[in-house]
Formats: structure tokens, C-alpha cells, sequence
């Protein structure tokens, strides 16, 4: 039997050496061409049939087990965030403006990892893995680009896998939940259009800022009294812009946001409801009003009996660990969409230590995780799929 947690414990500094390295050098997504390049180089060096490009800068390997069997897709994300990295370590990002704030350069070089782990015992595997390296998951498309570019054909998988160091949660956690793990997600921009003139003399125009209060107010109620009180939803306006004077209404006001929901039917209803609170208090405060709603990406489900088998494995590799199955986060995932119609589960491998100060939350410029967590996804990643293999 493998010792995964051993084989990936004698990868740290190989693992540790490569996600600072990405981390030093993080890359936005679709910009990933440094990133996919070592990518590619550490596959090709393991005999691997490698393909890039794949969704602009995505990288897929394809690892042929000695036996027939099943094709098991795992996927890691490799892209950076637009934020100017605060954490003053030794290896912060040598690029201004870019850091990977979110753990993508770990999921990185765990997926090597793991590509190292499973190419050292091929002849064992029953079937065929798929690595997938892809690019631009926050929130710029990348699981579609790939999709685009038949990420799922020849061969097609049969499950699919995908985890998170999950920053929430200290080293030694470990979240798989069955059913919704991440929420679908949403973005809106609203144009407001009034009449704008001097702010002396209110009642000659038409205030564009007063309906956009009013439209912010009102779409409160949607959670509130929409949504039954069982499901969850959210409906949060982020940004609201508008004229530069303080003597002057402006023409114009924008606002902009995010929807976050489980369910699809949660979902539509939301969306709904939002296009009518938007137009009908826009109208009524004498404004006209423009909508743009875009659908990032649909929520991750995870397969009731794959996520109870990926517990059964990290409570017989990982037997310290402390074991969620309640996990679930407002934040999203386009894993969702290469999980769409092919059973899939997406776990959390917990990465925060406290006493080390490492614990700052996704997406912010101190965020960084305890790198003693990258064995531990790894091992678990790696074990997860033989499971499947082997019992698919």
C-alpha cells in the first residue's frame, strides 16, 4: 500500500521550493506563460504526455496507469491577484501589483507534486489521471476557456477532484462536505440616469444619487423577505459611484456588485427579483436605468458518494486530522463548471497557523499560509484519486 503522506512529506522542499518560486513571481490570469512553462517542464520531465495552451495558458497532462480503468480529472489553479503583496517575507512577489493572495501558487505546486507521487507508482494505477493546470480562475473564465478547448474529451474523465488551502481553518483540518460547497456567482453593474444640475436647486433635476441609495436599500429586502429562511443568499452592492462636485447632482450614478446563492432555483428567484427592484425604484425616483447582470459561474456541488469516500481516505491517511463535513463558503469556485455533469468533489485542506502569524484571509496583501499544509494536500489529492481508480 502507498504511503502518500510519506511520499509527499519527501517532496517538501521540492513542493515548498516551487510555491515560493510561483509566489515570487505570480502571474494574472491568462497571463500564466511563466507559470504553465515550469508547469510543462516538470511534466515533460516525468515522461508525460503534456498539452499547453489549453484555454490560452492552461496545461494538461495525461498519466497512463499500467492497467485499463477510469479517467480521473484533478485540476489546480495557477492564477495571481491584481493586489500589492503587505507580508514582507523572503519570498513576497518580486512583481508590483500581483501577488497570489489566495493560495493558487500552493495548489500549484502540490499538483506536481502529485503528478511526482502518481508517476513514481503508474504501474500500479488502474486507469488513466488527467492534470489539469488552469488559468484565470478568479473570476476571468478560465475553466470555460478550457472547456472551450475540450479540457473533458479524449480522454473524456469519469470523476473529477479539485481542492483549496483554505486559509479559514487551521493545518490540520481537513473540509469535504457533501452536496453545495461554494456558491454560484454573479456580478451586476447598474447605470442610473437622472437629470443632473446644481445642488442649490434639487427640485430641477432629477438625482440620480438619491435613487441609487434607494435602489441599495431596497434590494436588502431580497434576502430578508424573498429568500425562505432555510436557504441562503446574498446580495451585496460594493462600489457606487457618481459626480465629483459637492455642488453638482450628476447625471449619472453607478452601482456595482455581487449575487451569491446555493441553488439554482435560489438563484433565478434572486436574479429576478433584483431585475425588478433595480428598474421598478429606479423608475419610480424619475431616473432611467441600464442592467448588466453577469453569471461567473454556478455553484460546487459536490457528488454525495465521492465527497463521503474523499473523508474516508483523509480519515485513513490523515488520521490526526480534525474532519469537516459542514464546510461551505459564500465563495466561489469555476471548478463548477468542469464539474458540471461529470461527478466531482472539491475539498478544503486546512493552511492557517495562528501562532506564526499566518493567518490573514483570502485576498489580502498579508495573506500567506503554513507551507507544512502542502504535504497534506498532496497526500490527500494524490490518495484520492488511486480511490477512484481503483474503485471507480
Amino acid at each position: 500500500m502507498i504511503d502518500f503522506l510519506r511520499e509527499a512529506q519527501g517532496l517538501f522542499e521540492y513542493t515548498r521550493d516551487l510555491r515560493r518560486d510561483f509566489h515570487q513571481h505570480p502571474e494574472l490570469g491568462f497571463q500564466e506563460v511563466r507559470t504553465a512553462g515550469i508547469v510543462a517542464r516538470e511534466l515533460n520531465q516525468l515522461g508525460l504526455e503534456v498539452s499547453t495552451g489549453v484555454g490560452k495558458t492552461g496545461v494538461v497532462a495525461t498519466l497512463e496507469g499500467g492497467n485499463p480503468g477510469p479517467v480521473i480529472l484533478a485540476r489546480f489553479d495557477m492564477d495571481a491577484l491584481p493586489i500589492q503583496e503587505e507580508t514582507g517575507a523572503e519570498y513576497a512577489s518580486q512583481t508590483p501589483g500581483v501577488m497570489h493572495a489566495c493560495g493558487h501558487d500552493g495548489h500549484t505546486a502540490a499538483g506536481l507534486a502529485v503528478a511526482r507521487i502518481l508517476e513514481a507508482h503508474k504501474a500500479e494505477l488502474n486507469g488513466t489521471v488527467k492534470l489539469v493546470f488552469q488559468p484565470a480562475e478568479e473570476g476571468l473564465g478560465g475553466a470555460e476557456a478550457m472547456l472551450a478547448d475540450g479540457v473533458l474529451e479524449n480522454p473524456r474523465p469519469d470523476r473529477s477532484l479539485s481542492m483549496h488551502m483554505w486559509n479559514e481553518k487551521p493545518v490540520g483540518w481537513i473540509g469535504v462536505t457533501p452536496g453545495p460547497a461554494m456558491s454560484a456567482s454573479d456580478r451586476f453593474t447598474v447605470k442610473i440616469i437622472g437629470r443632473g444640475g446644481h445642488g442649490a436647486a434639487p427640485h430641477l433635476g432629477v438625482d440620480p444619487v438619491v435613487a441609487g441609495a434607494q435602489v441599495i436599500s431596497a434590494l436588502q429586502n431580497i434576502v430578508s423577505r424573498n429568500v425562505p429562511p432555510l436557504e441562503s443568499a446574498v446580495v451585496t452592492v460594493t462600489s457606487m459611484t457618481g459626480g465629483e462636485a459637492f455642488n453638482v447632482i450628476p447625471e449619472t450614478v453607478e452601482l456595482r456588485g455581487t449575487i451569491r446563492s446555493f441553488k439554482p432555483e435560489v438563484r433565478d428567484l434572486v436574479l429576478e427579483r433584483f431585475q425588478e427592484i433595480v428598474v421598478g425604484v429606479s423608475e419610480a425616483m424619475g431616473c432611467q436605468v441600464e442592467v448588466a447582470l453577469r453569471k461567473i459561474t454556478p455553484a460546487t456541488i459536490n457528488d454525495l458518494e465521492m465527497a463521503e469516500r474523499v473523508r474516508g481516505v483523509a480519515s485513513r491517511i490523515l488520521p490526526q486530522a480534525e474532519l469537516d463535513t459542514d464546510e461551505c463558503t459564500m465563495g466561489s469556485e469555476d471548478m463548477a463548471y468542469l464539474m458540471d455533469d461529470i461527478p466531482g468533489c472539491y475539498f478544503f485542506v486546512g493552511s492557517a497557523n495562528h501562532d506564526q502569524g499566518l493567518d490573514a484571509a483570502h485576498h489580502h496583501p498579508k495573506f500567506d499560509f503554513d507551507e507544512s499544509a502542502l504535504p497534506r494536500a498532496a497526500a490527500l489529492m494524490a490518495a484520492s484519486v488511486v480511490e477512484f481508480l481503483d474503485k471507480n
